[in-house]
């Protein structure tokens, strides 16, 4: 007959193994944000608390996490840094709010945010970044804010982004978008102010009339 393992030895393990979890989980998110860390320059120093020897990233300034240690929420709005988005920031698979206007941020939004399914704000306002919005954006189901105004985004909306049902704002005005407005799915109650300062974008008056790159 085996001998019988005590119970506390057993719940011990249990707990170990969680913690060794949660700890392989925050390392991951730390070397994502150090990887973005090292994308940025910092002009006032408001990194500098990013230590990737530490356990986690729980302590950085401009982290939060939960009671998981899992990182929630990322805050550098008007931090003054510059650089790019890198794709290594789709690791902070909890993160619910990524908060990064008003800064230098340059060149595209990667495609691989769209990965974030748990993200419920996307702020990237007022910054330089260029290219399309990325189609993949429509994944992110629980997104309740898109603002990616005062940039320098050109082509036409995705159509995908009707999809979006849980969005509430949306802001994409004063950039260089074209084609037409999509009328589908929370579009229809977006205010035309969203859409403003884009010279070459249509109302939604014409959906369906020309095609949905028109003037792209």
């Amino acid at each position: 007959m085996a001998p019988r393992v005590p119970s506390l030895l057993v719940a011990a393990v249990l707990l170990l193994g969680l913690a060794a979890g949660a700890a392989r989980a925050s390392n991951e998110e730390g070397d994502a944000l150090y990887a973005l860390r090292m994308r940025l320059s910092d002009p006032n120093g408001v990194l500098q608390s990013w230590d990737p020897t530490l356990v986690n990233p729980c302590t950085w300034f401009h982290v939060t996490c939960d009671h998981a240690s899992r990182v929630v929420r990322l805050d550098l709005g008007n931090s003054n840094v510059s650089g790019s988005i890198g794709p290594e920031i789709s690791r902070l698979v909890n993160l619910q709010y990524l908060e990064l206007y008003r800064n230098n941020l340059g060149g595209e939004i990667p495609k691989e945010l769209g990965k974030l399914k748990n993200l419920i704000s996307l702020d990237l306002y007022a910054n330089k970044l260029t290219g399309r919005i990325p189609k993949s954006l429509s994944k992110l189901s629980s997104l309740r804010f898109m603002r990616l105004n005062n940039n320098k985004l050109a082509g036409s909306i995705p159509g995908e982004l009707a999809k979006l049902t849980n969005l509430k704002v949306i802001d994409l005005s004063n950039n260089d978008l074209c084609g037409t407005i999509p009328v589908d799915g929370p579009f229809s109650t977006f205010p035309l102010r969203s859409f403003e300062n884009n010279s070459r974008l249509n109302g939604p008056e014409l959906q369906g009339l020309v095609p949905y790159d028109f003037g792209c």
